[in-house]
């Protein structure tokens, strides 16, 4: 049995989930011949209540990370975990991470290290969803032709409330009383995280350096009661898509409020969940559908990550 010491990196809602799941999954490491030790959680107070397990060495103290042979990152933002993340992964060691916005924002930076196989991201698009995976592996025997996607919760509650008669302020509101959307919910409802996942599904499909400025980004701040009812007169509705297609001799990436047909995969599989239409010459249209968002979904995906790398697989590789 050997033992294999992680550290996490903020212990919010998805960094308690982590904890909480390597605990429950014990036996599976066991069956690895792995034994999981948490070095330490980082975080901003060390006496805040928190549900992980007895025995968690929490600390504001970086130091936990020397001793670290993975380490999991799930405090959010993009300068700041980046500085920790750095030194760590030019010693050759992995990182798994559901950020979204680190990746999308600094992947000059974060490449090299993808294409080495040390950075593990599935749960950054569609958390639990299995997505980035087959488009990282199996897919790619397949010519990539166009991708839509609705990515973002709080737009997709937002415009459901909307569509039972609610105006978008209201609307707004009970998504942020819920904790769906962030005060200011500018991130969700601006189209910016959407386009940030967008950027990292990218770069499997089109163009392993697709930067995220290329992103064309709209949000649903201007969707009037109006614009709802005329779609559903017409038998559509209204989703904030993300989409990316060939242009010319490049690819076009874009994140904006569409009509969709009511028999769209993006409304019916798509119906209350996150959902991506992926198609491919040889592989034809292929549907993804489920929760994401959510604390133990996301933490699904990143212990499932680091069972990936336990077995020896390689992290999410972009194209070369």
């Amino acid at each position: 049995m050997r033992t294999v010491t992680v550290g996490v990196l903020g212990s919010g809602t998805v960094g308690q989930d982590v904890l909480n799941l390597i605990e429950r999954r014990e036996s599976v490491f066991s069956d690895l011949g792995v034994r999981i030790e948490i070095s330490g959680v980082l975080v901003r107070d060390v006496n805040k209540v928190r549900d992980v397990p007895l025995g968690t060495r929490v600390t504001t103290d970086l130091g936990f990370l020397q001793e670290c042979g993975v380490v999991i990152e799930a405090m959010g933002g993009v300068d700041r975990p980046l500085e920790m993340l750095l030194p760590y992964l030019r010693s050759g060691r992995p990182v798994i991470t559901a950020n979204k916005a680190l990746l999308a924002e600094r992947w000059d930076v974060l490449r090299d290290y993808a294409l080495a196989g040390t950075l593990y991201y599935e749960a950054s698009v569609m958390a639990g969803t299995p997505v980035i995976g087959p488009m990282s592996t199996v897919l790619r025997a397949s010519t990539f032709t166009r991708l839509q996607a609705v990515l973002n919760g709080t737009c997709l509650y937002i415009l459901n409330q909307m569509e039972g008669g609610k105006n978008y302020a209201d609307a707004l509101a009970e998504a942020q009383a819920l904790g769906y959307a962030e005060t200011p919910p500018t991130l969700d409802v601006g189209g910016f995280d959407t386009a940030h996942k967008l950027a990292v599904l990218a770069r499997f499909c089109a163009d392993g350096n697709f930067p995220y400025s290329a992103v064309e980004v709209q949000g649903i701040e201007d969707i009037t009661q109006k614009d709802i009812q005329d779609a559903r007169a017409a038998g559509e509705r209204i989703k904030l898509v993300a989409e990316l297609e060939r242009q010319g001799s490049g690819w076009r990436a874009t994140v904006a409020p569409q009509r969709l047909p009511d028999n769209h995969p993006l409304c019916t599989a798509g119906a209350s969940r996150n959902a991506l239409v992926y198609e491919g010459e040889e592989c034809g249209m292929l549907i993804f559908a489920g929760g994401g968002a959510g604390g133990m979904i996301t933490a699904s995906a990143m212990v499932g990550d680091l069972l990936d790398l336990l077995i020896g697989f390689p992290g999410h590789v972009p194209l070369h």
